[in-house]
Protein backbone atom coordinates (compact mmCIF):
# COMPACT_ATOMS: atom_id res chain seq x y z
CA UNK A 1 0.00 0.00 0.00
CA UNK A 2 1.09 3.23 -0.89
CA UNK A 3 3.11 4.88 2.16
CA UNK A 4 1.01 8.56 1.89
CA UNK A 5 -2.22 6.68 1.85
CA UNK A 6 -1.35 4.18 4.59
CA UNK A 7 0.11 7.77 6.62
CA UNK A 8 -3.58 9.18 6.03
CA UNK A 9 -5.99 6.14 6.96
CA UNK A 10 -3.61 5.98 10.16
CA UNK A 11 -4.83 9.40 11.03
CA UNK A 12 -8.14 8.99 9.79
CA UNK A 13 -8.44 6.08 12.37
CA UNK A 14 -6.67 8.43 14.98
CA UNK A 15 -9.27 11.22 14.42
CA UNK A 16 -12.10 9.12 14.89
CA UNK A 17 -11.12 7.27 17.89
CA UNK A 18 -10.60 10.59 19.39
CA UNK A 19 -13.46 12.39 18.08
CA UNK A 20 -15.44 9.41 19.58
CA UNK A 21 -13.55 9.61 23.19
CA UNK A 22 -13.27 13.50 23.54
CA UNK A 23 -17.66 13.87 22.10
CA UNK A 24 -18.18 11.28 25.56
CA UNK A 25 -16.88 13.94 27.69
CA UNK A 26 -18.81 16.75 25.49
CA UNK A 27 -22.18 15.36 26.15
CA UNK A 28 -21.79 14.70 29.61
CA UNK A 29 -20.21 18.26 30.54
CA UNK A 30 -22.89 19.79 28.80
CA UNK A 31 -25.46 17.22 30.05
CA UNK A 32 -24.88 18.51 33.91
CA UNK A 33 -24.41 21.94 32.90
CA UNK A 34 -20.80 22.68 32.66
CA UNK A 35 -19.75 25.49 30.27
CA UNK A 36 -17.96 24.18 27.05
CA UNK A 37 -14.94 26.71 25.64
CA UNK A 38 -13.66 24.17 22.82
CA UNK A 39 -13.87 21.25 21.30
CA UNK A 40 -10.27 20.16 19.59
CA UNK A 41 -8.93 17.51 17.74
CA UNK A 42 -5.33 17.43 17.96
CA UNK A 43 -2.90 19.72 19.70
CA UNK A 44 -0.74 22.95 18.82
CA UNK A 45 -1.31 24.69 15.97
CA UNK A 46 -5.20 25.64 15.33
CA UNK A 47 -5.68 24.78 11.89
CA UNK A 48 -9.03 25.24 11.43
CA UNK A 49 -12.00 26.66 13.50
CA UNK A 50 -15.97 27.04 13.46
CA UNK A 51 -17.78 28.83 16.54
CA UNK A 52 -21.40 27.84 17.29
CA UNK A 53 -23.01 28.65 20.30
CA UNK A 54 -20.41 29.89 22.22
CA UNK A 55 -18.18 26.70 21.66
CA UNK A 56 -15.35 26.59 19.21
CA UNK A 57 -14.60 23.56 17.24
CA UNK A 58 -11.07 23.08 16.05
CA UNK A 59 -8.57 20.63 14.76
CA UNK A 60 -5.12 21.44 15.52
CA UNK A 61 -1.87 20.46 13.93
CA UNK A 62 -0.64 17.20 15.95
CA UNK A 63 -3.31 15.00 15.53
CA UNK A 64 -1.91 12.75 18.46
CA UNK A 65 -4.79 13.81 20.70
CA UNK A 66 -7.78 15.83 21.63
CA UNK A 67 -9.87 17.98 24.28
CA UNK A 68 -13.08 19.58 25.36
CA UNK A 69 -11.75 22.75 27.30
CA UNK A 70 -14.42 23.83 29.70
CA UNK A 71 -15.09 26.35 32.27
CA UNK A 72 -13.09 25.24 36.06
CA UNK A 73 -10.40 23.55 34.31
CA UNK A 74 -7.79 25.67 34.34
CA UNK A 75 -6.04 27.91 36.87
CA UNK A 76 -7.69 31.24 37.30
CA UNK A 77 -11.02 30.05 36.02
CA UNK A 78 -12.23 27.90 39.49
CA UNK A 79 -14.70 30.88 40.50
CA UNK A 80 -17.66 29.76 37.74
CA UNK A 81 -19.71 28.34 40.08
CA UNK A 82 -21.14 25.96 36.56
CA UNK A 83 -17.50 24.78 36.20
CA UNK A 84 -15.71 21.53 36.60
CA UNK A 85 -14.02 22.56 39.45
CA UNK A 86 -17.04 22.99 41.42
CA UNK A 87 -19.01 20.34 40.32
CA UNK A 88 -19.37 17.44 43.27
CA UNK A 89 -17.32 14.58 43.07
CA UNK A 90 -19.29 11.89 41.27
CA UNK A 91 -20.36 14.75 38.52
CA UNK A 92 -16.04 15.07 38.06
CA UNK A 93 -16.24 11.32 37.70
CA UNK A 94 -19.38 10.75 35.45
CA UNK A 95 -17.23 13.69 32.96
CA UNK A 96 -14.03 12.13 33.18
CA UNK A 97 -15.16 8.11 32.64
CA UNK A 98 -16.87 9.48 29.81
CA UNK A 99 -14.51 9.76 27.26
CA UNK A 100 -13.11 6.18 27.81
CA UNK A 101 -16.48 4.50 27.99
CA UNK A 102 -17.25 5.73 24.49
CA UNK A 103 -14.29 4.45 22.79
CA UNK A 104 -15.83 1.09 24.06
CA UNK A 105 -19.52 1.49 22.93
CA UNK A 106 -17.83 2.56 19.44
CA UNK A 107 -15.54 -0.86 19.74
CA UNK A 108 -18.78 -3.16 20.58
CA UNK A 109 -20.82 -0.80 17.96
CA UNK A 110 -17.96 -1.66 15.13
CA UNK A 111 -17.68 -5.38 16.06
CA UNK A 112 -21.76 -6.08 16.41
CA UNK A 113 -21.50 -4.01 12.39
CA UNK A 114 -18.65 -6.22 11.07
CA UNK A 115 -20.39 -9.39 12.47
CA UNK A 116 -24.01 -8.89 11.31
CA UNK A 117 -23.00 -7.25 8.44
CA UNK A 118 -20.18 -8.32 6.74
CA UNK A 119 -20.15 -11.61 8.55
CA UNK A 120 -17.26 -14.22 10.53
CA UNK A 121 -14.45 -14.65 7.77
CA UNK A 122 -13.92 -18.24 7.66
CA UNK A 123 -10.34 -19.41 5.95
CA UNK A 124 -11.32 -21.62 2.71
CA UNK A 125 -9.21 -24.70 1.81
CA UNK A 126 -9.08 -24.49 -1.51
CA UNK A 127 -5.84 -23.58 -2.95
CA UNK A 128 -7.06 -19.81 -3.90
CA UNK A 129 -5.40 -16.37 -3.55
CA UNK A 130 -6.99 -14.86 -1.72
CA UNK A 131 -4.73 -12.03 -0.97
CA UNK A 132 -1.44 -10.60 -1.80
CA UNK A 133 0.38 -8.63 0.18
CA UNK A 134 2.74 -5.90 -1.51
CA UNK A 135 6.34 -6.10 -1.19
CA UNK A 136 6.39 -9.74 -0.65
CA UNK A 137 7.85 -12.56 -3.60
CA UNK A 138 4.18 -13.69 -4.70
CA UNK A 139 3.47 -9.56 -5.76
CA UNK A 140 6.77 -9.18 -6.77
CA UNK A 141 6.22 -12.51 -8.71
CA UNK A 142 2.78 -11.55 -10.60
CA UNK A 143 0.40 -13.63 -8.86
CA UNK A 144 -3.03 -12.10 -8.52
CA UNK A 145 -5.84 -12.82 -6.22
CA UNK A 146 -8.26 -15.25 -7.48
CA UNK A 147 -5.36 -16.97 -8.94
CA UNK A 148 -5.59 -20.99 -8.65
CA UNK A 149 -2.40 -22.81 -7.51
CA UNK A 150 -2.13 -26.11 -9.15
CA UNK A 151 0.98 -27.79 -8.40
CA UNK A 152 4.29 -26.46 -6.03
CA UNK A 153 7.32 -27.76 -7.80
CA UNK A 154 5.83 -30.34 -9.81
CA UNK A 155 3.96 -31.35 -7.46
CA UNK A 156 0.18 -31.27 -7.35
CA UNK A 157 -1.73 -29.75 -4.82
CA UNK A 158 -5.60 -30.14 -3.87
CA UNK A 159 -6.13 -28.12 -0.89
CA UNK A 160 -4.21 -24.52 0.71
CA UNK A 161 -2.85 -27.17 3.77
CA UNK A 162 -0.79 -29.05 0.99
CA UNK A 163 0.08 -25.95 -0.69
CA UNK A 164 1.59 -24.40 2.74
CA UNK A 165 3.38 -27.52 3.45
CA UNK A 166 5.28 -27.63 -0.08
CA UNK A 167 6.22 -24.59 0.37
CA UNK A 168 7.53 -25.02 4.15
CA UNK A 169 9.81 -27.58 1.63
CA UNK A 170 11.18 -25.66 0.25
CA UNK A 171 13.91 -23.47 1.84
CA UNK A 172 13.76 -19.78 2.14
CA UNK A 173 16.04 -18.01 -0.11
CA UNK A 174 16.37 -20.77 -2.58
CA UNK A 175 14.07 -20.24 -5.90
CA UNK A 176 10.82 -22.73 -6.60
CA UNK A 177 7.98 -22.78 -9.03
CA UNK A 178 4.23 -22.80 -9.11
CA UNK A 179 1.72 -23.34 -11.71
CA UNK A 180 -1.06 -21.05 -11.36
CA UNK A 181 -4.58 -21.20 -13.50
CA UNK A 182 -5.93 -17.78 -13.94
CA UNK A 183 -9.30 -17.50 -15.56
CA UNK A 184 -8.78 -20.26 -18.61
CA UNK A 185 -4.92 -19.78 -18.91
CA UNK A 186 -2.79 -22.06 -16.93
CA UNK A 187 1.38 -20.70 -16.41
CA UNK A 188 4.44 -20.90 -14.37
CA UNK A 189 5.57 -18.79 -12.14
CA UNK A 190 9.22 -18.70 -10.37
CA UNK A 191 9.70 -16.76 -7.17
CA UNK A 192 11.75 -16.78 -3.94
CA UNK A 193 10.25 -17.49 -0.42
CA UNK A 194 11.56 -15.31 2.28
CA UNK A 195 11.02 -16.30 6.22
CA UNK A 196 8.21 -15.43 7.62
CA UNK A 197 10.10 -13.71 10.85
CA UNK A 198 6.68 -14.47 13.15
CA UNK A 199 5.91 -18.27 12.03
CA UNK A 200 10.34 -19.33 11.63
CA UNK A 201 9.10 -21.21 7.83
CA UNK A 202 9.44 -20.01 4.11
CA UNK A 203 6.69 -17.51 2.67
CA UNK A 204 5.59 -15.82 -0.42
CA UNK A 205 3.13 -13.25 0.63
CA UNK A 206 -0.34 -14.46 -0.04
CA UNK A 207 -3.50 -15.15 2.37
CA UNK A 208 -6.22 -17.57 1.61
CA UNK A 209 -9.38 -16.90 0.00
CA UNK A 210 -12.13 -15.70 2.87
CA UNK A 211 -15.38 -16.47 3.24
CA UNK A 212 -17.93 -14.27 4.84
CA UNK A 213 -20.76 -15.65 6.58
CA UNK A 214 -23.06 -13.15 8.24
CA UNK A 215 -24.36 -13.65 11.71
CA UNK A 216 -27.65 -11.37 11.82
CA UNK A 217 -28.37 -8.70 14.24
CA UNK A 218 -29.27 -10.75 17.30
CA UNK A 219 -26.03 -12.96 17.08
CA UNK A 220 -24.06 -10.30 15.74
CA UNK A 221 -24.54 -8.08 19.03
CA UNK A 222 -24.35 -11.53 21.03
CA UNK A 223 -20.68 -12.12 19.63
CA UNK A 224 -19.44 -8.58 19.61
CA UNK A 225 -20.06 -8.15 23.26
CA UNK A 226 -18.37 -11.94 23.82
CA UNK A 227 -15.46 -9.92 21.38
CA UNK A 228 -15.38 -6.87 23.34
CA UNK A 229 -15.01 -8.60 26.49
CA UNK A 230 -12.65 -10.72 25.91
CA UNK A 231 -10.17 -8.25 23.87
CA UNK A 232 -10.69 -6.10 26.69
CA UNK A 233 -9.23 -9.09 29.08
CA UNK A 234 -6.31 -9.59 26.69
CA UNK A 235 -5.22 -6.04 26.48
CA UNK A 236 -5.27 -5.66 30.22
CA UNK A 237 -3.40 -8.73 30.59
CA UNK A 238 -1.06 -7.64 28.24
CA UNK A 239 -0.73 -4.34 30.40
CA UNK A 240 -0.07 -6.03 33.86
CA UNK A 241 2.53 -8.52 31.86
CA UNK A 242 4.43 -4.77 31.12
CA UNK A 243 3.99 -3.68 34.67
CA UNK A 244 5.30 -6.67 35.97
CA UNK A 245 8.21 -6.40 33.73
CA UNK A 246 7.28 -9.97 31.39
CA UNK A 247 7.81 -7.56 28.48
CA UNK A 248 9.87 -4.42 27.73
CA UNK A 249 9.29 -1.27 26.25
CA UNK A 250 10.62 -2.06 22.76
CA UNK A 251 7.35 -4.30 22.87
CA UNK A 252 5.44 -0.79 22.81
CA UNK A 253 4.07 0.39 19.37
CA UNK A 254 4.20 4.59 18.74
CA UNK A 255 2.83 6.13 16.19
CA UNK A 256 4.91 4.69 13.61
CA UNK A 257 4.46 1.26 14.72
CA UNK A 258 0.72 1.85 14.36
CA UNK A 259 0.91 3.78 11.00
CA UNK A 260 2.75 0.16 9.75
CA UNK A 261 0.04 -2.09 11.75
CA UNK A 262 -2.63 0.06 9.74
CA UNK A 263 -1.07 -0.34 6.18
CA UNK A 264 -0.54 -4.07 6.98
CA UNK A 265 -4.68 -4.86 8.39
CA UNK A 266 -6.07 -2.33 5.23
CA UNK A 267 -4.26 -4.84 2.81
CA UNK A 268 -6.28 -7.60 4.09
CA UNK A 269 -9.38 -5.39 3.80
CA UNK A 270 -12.12 -2.95 5.42
CA UNK A 271 -13.84 -5.55 7.61
CA UNK A 272 -10.38 -6.57 8.78
CA UNK A 273 -9.52 -2.60 9.13
CA UNK A 274 -12.43 -1.60 10.96
CA UNK A 275 -11.87 -4.79 13.47
CA UNK A 276 -8.36 -3.37 13.86
CA UNK A 277 -9.92 -0.03 14.70
CA UNK A 278 -12.13 -1.34 17.33
CA UNK A 279 -8.91 -3.03 19.39
CA UNK A 280 -7.49 0.38 18.89
CA UNK A 281 -10.53 2.19 20.42
CA UNK A 282 -10.47 -0.32 23.90
CA UNK A 283 -6.73 0.22 24.17
CA UNK A 284 -7.63 4.02 24.31
CA UNK A 285 -10.12 3.69 26.77
CA UNK A 286 -7.96 0.88 28.93
CA UNK A 287 -5.26 3.49 28.61
CA UNK A 288 -7.24 6.79 29.63
CA UNK A 289 -8.28 5.21 32.92
CA UNK A 290 -4.77 4.32 34.10
CA UNK A 291 -4.28 6.56 37.13
CA UNK A 292 -1.46 8.37 35.08
CA UNK A 293 -2.09 12.04 36.28
CA UNK A 294 -3.59 14.00 32.76
CA UNK A 295 -4.94 11.12 31.90
CA UNK A 296 -8.92 10.60 32.67
CA UNK A 297 -8.31 7.91 35.47
CA UNK A 298 -6.25 10.37 37.59
CA UNK A 299 -8.94 12.52 37.18
CA UNK A 300 -11.40 9.88 38.66
CA UNK A 301 -9.28 9.14 41.44
CA UNK A 302 -8.72 12.61 42.41
CA UNK A 303 -12.53 12.94 42.37
CA UNK A 304 -12.29 10.01 45.12
CA UNK A 305 -9.87 11.11 46.71
CA UNK A 306 -12.14 14.22 47.33
CA UNK A 307 -15.26 12.54 48.06
CA UNK A 308 -13.44 10.31 51.31
CA UNK A 309 -11.79 13.92 52.38
CA UNK A 310 -14.83 16.23 51.59
CA UNK A 311 -12.60 18.51 49.92
CA UNK A 312 -10.78 18.64 46.79
CA UNK A 313 -7.03 18.97 46.32
CA UNK A 314 -5.45 22.56 45.66
CA UNK A 315 -6.62 23.44 41.85
CA UNK A 316 -2.56 24.42 41.96
CA UNK A 317 -1.36 21.29 43.17
CA UNK A 318 -3.99 18.93 41.11
CA UNK A 319 -2.64 20.73 38.16
CA UNK A 320 1.10 20.56 38.84
CA UNK A 321 0.37 16.69 39.07
CA UNK A 322 -1.61 16.73 35.68
CA UNK A 323 1.41 18.87 34.38
CA UNK A 324 4.30 16.47 35.56
CA UNK A 325 2.04 13.35 33.98
CA UNK A 326 2.05 14.99 30.02
CA UNK A 327 4.96 15.79 30.41
CA UNK A 328 5.74 12.04 31.57
CA UNK A 329 3.45 11.22 28.46
CA UNK A 330 5.11 13.06 25.76
CA UNK A 331 8.54 11.26 26.89
CA UNK A 332 6.94 7.82 26.58
CA UNK A 333 5.84 9.23 23.58
CA UNK A 334 8.96 9.99 22.37
CA UNK A 335 10.55 6.64 23.54
CA UNK A 336 8.29 4.69 22.02
CA UNK A 337 8.45 6.33 18.27
CA UNK A 338 12.14 6.21 18.49
CA UNK A 339 11.74 2.79 19.43
CA UNK A 340 9.29 2.12 16.18
CA UNK A 341 12.18 4.16 14.33
CA UNK A 342 14.91 1.85 15.21
CA UNK A 343 12.68 -1.26 14.58
CA UNK A 344 12.57 0.34 10.95
CA UNK A 345 16.18 0.69 10.75
CA UNK A 346 16.79 -2.93 11.30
Amino acid sequence: MNTWLTILITLLVIAVLILVHEWGHFIVARKIGIPIWEFSIGFGHRLFSVKKDGIEYSLRAIPLGGYVRMAGEELGDEADPQGYLNRTPLEKMAVAFSGPFMNFVMALLVFIFVYSFVGIATSSNEPLVGKVLSGKPAAQAGLQEGDRILTVNGAEVETWTEMTEAIDRNAAGEEMELTIQRDSNVKTIRLTPVLNETTGKPGIGILAHVVYEKTGIWEGVKIGSAQTYQATVNLLAGLGILVSGGASMNDLAGPVGITQLVGQFAQLGFATLLMFAAFLSINLGILNLLPIPALDGSKIVFALVELIRRKPLEPEKEGFIHWLGFLFLILLMVLVTFNDIAKLLR
